[in-house]
């Protein structure tokens, strides 16, 4: 019976897992320079190491969780963490930048497996009244392990080689298997229809824009090859697109992408906010690194190391902010959270100047922190309160495949503004950076005066990018409406009778 499960252990054995994948989303940006050395690669190509992994995570994420309710959320989450596991031995193997960016997909692969399944366990096995703390975990996992993420690479990096930020994977996985085999029961499974020309059409639409725009310096924003053009990717990727959300609404069987939760403005509005976030949080490390360890010559330890407050001060107070969603109307702790977070972000914009004691980036990376703490609870408490329980599971697939569409185009946008500063303040020097990181790698120290400064203003204007990427999402939180409960999943006096129903009560978890 669901009552006899234990469902805490059973979270507790799915966040191990789940904090690792997301890990890998940001981990690689302070590896990036001694890739970038170590495999003889271009900065574009680099990058491509982020954009594949965030792509092949992406895209299968509607399709994985239905495959989860099909065969089981257990099963389908221990294969992807195979899968995953063993892509990061291949990944940390690599002996090419080929090579890498390979066993990176395999690894997107794995972790799409795995992420929505720790959604339907949720939904599926705690009662309505803990869920809401259920949630609350969950959303912790997700902030701290994205912040994290450079901290650990740099530690790894400077102790032991780039190799080392997937080699430490391989424990851990075998270890997050073991116990999700033994603490997580097993769930009835449900006969689905897959949708899966809408995968095809969501995978080639999604890949073509993010070609376009990451690729788009490479190729001076002309032709590829024959008739074909940068811009002609663009546009035929966002036709494709376009034609993937008509056949949504009309497709007769089951749609990849239920459209009908999109008529809940809170719903609608979280999931654009939270997409935001994924892009800015992944394109807000880029530069930052670069800057510290190609411009400054400081260790990936030290350049990490910097960003630390960021990661102390959202682990204390997330729990605090995730309270204070409960009491008051969400939308103001996730403007003040938000707001926060792009004044933070932009006063460090200011700070990377060659003239500044690189020292003085921890004060507002405190500050980030703070913001950050505000952010993750009060979205995605938003993005499924107004929903009924049997549509949770649906929304919460929805709301990560959001936000790690944002995340793909916030690699892809970051790598095209990179090259083009780069390109515009330091005309003479090759736009992958592949000249500067060999020199900076070679000399063990800072770049040359007369290229430091045209570097510095190229890295301080990119990451205007991601403060405007969180500006626009505090923007878009004020239109939250005011939620119909004051606490998630009808813990609250005034919630609906229907709370109180079994937590597997026609929940659907398809995606």
């Amino acid at each position: 019976m669901q009552t006899e499960r234990k469902p805490w252990p059973a979270l507790w054995a799915l966040v191990i897992g789940f904090f690792m994948i997301l890990v890998d989303t940001t981990i690689v940006s302070v590896a990036n320079p001694a890739i970038l050395t170590g495999l003889d690669a271009d900065l574009t190509a680099v990058l491509w190491v982020t954009s594949a992994y965030l792509l092949a995570y992406a895209v299968p994420l509607l399709i994985t969780g239905r495959l989860g309710d099909r065969f089981g959320p257990k099963p389908v989450y221990l294969i992807g963490l195979a899968v995953f596991t063993l892509a990061s031995l291949g990944c940390g193997l690599s002996g090419t930048i080929e090579w890498l960016i390979a066993a990176r997909v395999v690894q997107g692969l794995g972790a799409a497996l795995m992420t929505p399944q720790t959604m339907a366990v949720i939904t599926r096995i705690f009662p309505p009244t803990q869920r809401g703390q259920a949630m609350g975990l969950w959303g912790a996992v997700s902030g701290v392990a994205t912040l994290v993420g450079p901290i650990l690479g740099g530690l790894l990096v400077d102790g032991f080689g780039w190799e080392w930020i997937f080699f430490v994977n391989v424990p851990v996985g075998i270890v997050a298997f073991i116990v999700a085999w033994r603490l997580v029961p097993d769930l009835e499974t449900h006969a689905h229809r897959f949708d899966w020309l809408g995968v095809v059409l969501s995978a080639v639409g999604m890949f073509l824009i993010v070609f376009g725009i990451q690729e788009g310096e490479t190729y001076d924003w002309g032709t590829i090859v024959g008739p074909i053009t940068v811009w002609g990717l663009i546009i035929t990727g966002i036709v494709v697109i376009a034609a993937f959300l008509v056949w949504q609404r009309f497709n007769p069987a089951e749609p990849l992408l239920p459209l009908g939760l999109f008529r809940d403005r809170n719903f609608s509005l979280a999931n654009l906010a939270i997409s935001l976030v994924g892009f800015s949080i992944v394109a807000m490390p880029l530069p930052l690194t670069f800057y510290a360890q190609i411009g400054l010559g400081l260790s990936p330890t030290i350049a990490a190391l910097l960003l630390a407050p960021m990661a102390v001060v959202t682990g204390v107070m997330a729990p605090l902010a995730g309270k204070l969603t409960d009491r008051v109307n969400p939308k103001w702790v996730a403007f003040a959270g938000l707001l926060i977070v792009a004044g933070a972000l932009a006063w460090i914009g200011q700070l990377i100047d060659p003239d500044i004691a690189p020292a003085w980036v921890l004060v507002p990376a405190a500050f980030l922190g703070l913001g950050m703490s505000g952010i993750w609870a009060p979205l995605a408490s938003t993005a499924t309160r107004n929903l009924p329980p049997a549509q949770a599971g649906a929304g919460s697939g929805v709301y990560n495949m959001t936000r790690q569409v944002g995340s793909v185009l916030g690699a892809a946008a970051i790598t095209a503004l990179l090259n083009a500063r780069l390109a515009a303040e330091l005309p003479g020097l090759d736009t992958a950076g592949g000249a500067a990181a060999a020199g900076a790698a070679g000399s063990g120290g800072e770049l040359p005066a007369q290229v430091l400064d045209g570097f510095a203003a190229a890295m301080a204007q990119s990451v205007w990018l991601p403060v405007i990427g969180f500006a626009v999402g505090a923007l878009v939180v004020l239109w939250f409406a005011k939620p119909k409960v004051t606490v998630a999943w009808g813990g609250a006096a005034g919630a609906p009778a229907k709370a109180d129903a079994p937590a597997d009560a026609g929940a659907d978890v398809s995606a």
